[in-house]
């Protein structure tokens, strides 16, 4: 499933026009993107967790010429799913 398919489910479930489906689908996506970028997390329950998770500088190899190099330390998004969602998937 990609975002157009997303939004014409959302539109078809939800009883809404695409335009408006559209809408709602950025405005989550959106209110996600903005709650995770101030390193905040969004629990949606049944569904799962986003959180920004933290990678520690580490030591890597180039693998054309197998140098040693130094990897930064960053932030990653990452997604818990919630107990509903495993079990949904599990049947």
């Amino acid at each position: 499933m990609n975002k157009t398919t997303l939004v014409e489910a959302v539109a078809a479930n939800a009883n809404l026009k695409k335009k408006e489906a559209e809408a709602a689908v950025n405005a989550a996506i959106k209110a996600i993107v903005d709650e995770l970028a101030t390193g905040g997390k969004v629990q949606i329950a049944g569904f799962g967790t986003f959180k920004v998770k933290e990678r520690a500088e580490r030591v890597g190899r180039n693998p054309a010429t197998k140098a040693t190099i130094t990897i930064p330390a960053s932030k990653a998004p990452a997604f818990t799913a919630g107990k509903e969602l495993k079990e949904a998937v599990n049947k």
